[in-house]
């Protein structure tokens, strides 16, 4: 506009400048105005069909009621066509606890393949070999049965002392006094110690299972990382 304007040698320069900012206004109008109609003709258009909480469709128009405001919609054109959807406002907060738990799942997941990985890397830098696996686990089992037999020689004297005062509190027992309380509550102390030293052999005994199928599952995994065949037990020998 500005250049046409400068070639006429009719109009100056002044007056070119006054009629390209005059077209520049009546530009920005025209589309402002248009930035401001097409929305409203396409809204204009519009048909909306909104759900109960059962899923089932049960009105349209060109405006949800109040009442339907958080249920599920689906927005059409004039012809039908499908334009944009919504979900109920259940729906959406089903889908983000859904998104949540497994966001959870696969953080967990992570977490496990991590220390699976930190496992395996330490497992292969402690040992060389699957003998030095056994080497370790004879130990540990070596280390239990010397635990093992100090506590068994201190639940047999335990037990030898609760058979002693069992014997002269039955024996109490029978006389018209009846045993005293001093009897009694020597009685319930020798009791007390035999059961707490019977626990410590159950645990110690289950310490040894737990030291055998740990070593066992390290050997295993040992040899997958070293792409060497699992061990052959012994029942798989025999046959």
């Amino acid at each position: 506009m500005t250049r046409a304007c400068l070639d006429s040698r009719r109009v100056t320069r002044r007056r070119c400048v006054h009629l390209a900012a005059a077209f520049a206004g009546a530009l920005a109008l025209a589309l402002s105005a248009l930035s401001t109609t097409a929305p409203a003709q396409e809204k204009k258009g519009r048909i909306v069909c909104w759900k109960d909480k059962s899923g089932k469709t049960v009105g349209c128009g060109d405006k949800v009621p109040m009442e339907f405001q958080d249920s599920a919609t689906r927005e059409m054109d004039r012809t039908g066509v499908t334009r944009g959807t919504t979900e109920s406002a259940e729906e959406a907060a089903r889908r983000r606890a859904q998104e949540q738990e497994a966001a959870k799942i696969k953080a967990e997941e992570n977490k496990r393949l991590a220390e699976q990985k930190r496992q395996d890397s330490a497992l292969l830098n402690t040992y060389t070999s699957e003998k030095e696996i056994d080497q370790k686990r004879d130990r540990d089992l070596q280390q239990a049965d010397i635990q093992l037999t100090q506590i068994k020689t201190s639940l047999k004297s335990a037990t030898d002392r609760y058979n002693e005062v069992k014997t002269r509190n039955d024996t109490a027992a029978k006389d018209k006094k009846g045993a005293s309380d001093a009897l009694k509550e020597e009685l319930s102390k020798a009791t007390n110690d035999r059961q707490r030293f019977e626990q410590m052999v159950a645990s110690k005994e289950k310490e040894k299972e737990e030291i055998s199928r740990r070593y066992g599952e390290q050997k295993k995994r040992y040899l997958e990382l070293r792409g060497d065949p699992a061990p052959t037990t012994q029942v798989e020998r025999a046959r």
